[in-house]
């Protein structure tokens, strides 16, 4: 069962990337402290982006961070769409992580090889001290959509026929995303409304299928307009 620690509610999408621009540098705090590093599952998506570039102007020990992504759509690797050119404009450009420490999800290479590649590239590196999950309008997350079914033991799937383009794209599964000592979802704009009421009613998508195996439970930072 999906324990849902907390709904962090606020009138706006701004205030919502403000609000998680400060628990990330919270817990990257307190993860460097308490281990020497912090590693950070990067999500894809409009509502990210807008944490993105608040961090930039944060002060922090970037030698410390590790980055990883939830999922990556199969485009050229400096393809406008990808997830990780979004995040390098955004954020990893301006800010002193080394590029070894940037795991990016090889998605150029097709959905098999590069899922095959990143199982073996995050396999040491779970538990995750953070990941930061969106939400679709049909209530997937990462690349894992509704209907669709994938071997519960794998870390990193390969996806076809995902029902928004590009159809092949690679995505961390359930297993991996819950293999963290915090979980944010975030989550704006009406258009999400449907799919959190789902949701809260008990409707089995692909959110509710991540569930922190460290046992804090699922924080969502919302808005409003998506809340309802």
């Amino acid at each position: 069962m999906q324990i849902i620690n907390h709904w962090h509610i606020f009138a706006t999408p701004a205030l919502v990337a403000q609000a998680v621009c400060d628990d990330i540098m919270r817990h990257a705090q307190q993860a460097i402290y308490e281990r020497g590093c912090f590693k950070l599952v990067l999500a894809g998506g409009s509502t990210p982006e807008q944490v993105y570039p608040l961090l930039v102007q944060r002060d922090t020990d970037w030698s410390k961070w590790f980055i990883y992504y939830g999922d990556e759509r199969c485009l050229p690797a400096d393809h406008p769409d990808r997830n990780s050119v979004m995040a390098q404009q955004a954020f990893l450009n301006h800010v002193d992580i080394a590029k070894d420490q940037i795991m990016t999800i090889p998605a150029e290479l097709g959905n098999v090889e590069a899922a095959r590649q990143y199982q073996r590239m995050i396999a040491e590196a779970m538990p995750f001290d953070l990941v930061l999950l969106g939400m679709g309008e049909d209530g997937h997350t990462a690349s894992l959509f509704p209907d669709q079914q994938y071997p519960p033991d794998e870390i990193a799937h390969a996806v076809f026929n995902a029902p928004k383009l590009p159809p092949e794209r690679v995505s961390l599964s359930a297993k991996a995303l819950s293999d963290t000592r915090r979980l944010l979802f975030l989550i704006t704009g009406e258009r999400k409304k449907a799919a959190v009421q789902q949701w809260q009613t008990g409707f089995q998508l692909p959110v509710c299928k991540i569930n922190p195996t460290s046992g804090v439970g699922v924080d969502v930072y919302i808005d409003d307009a998506a809340l309802g």
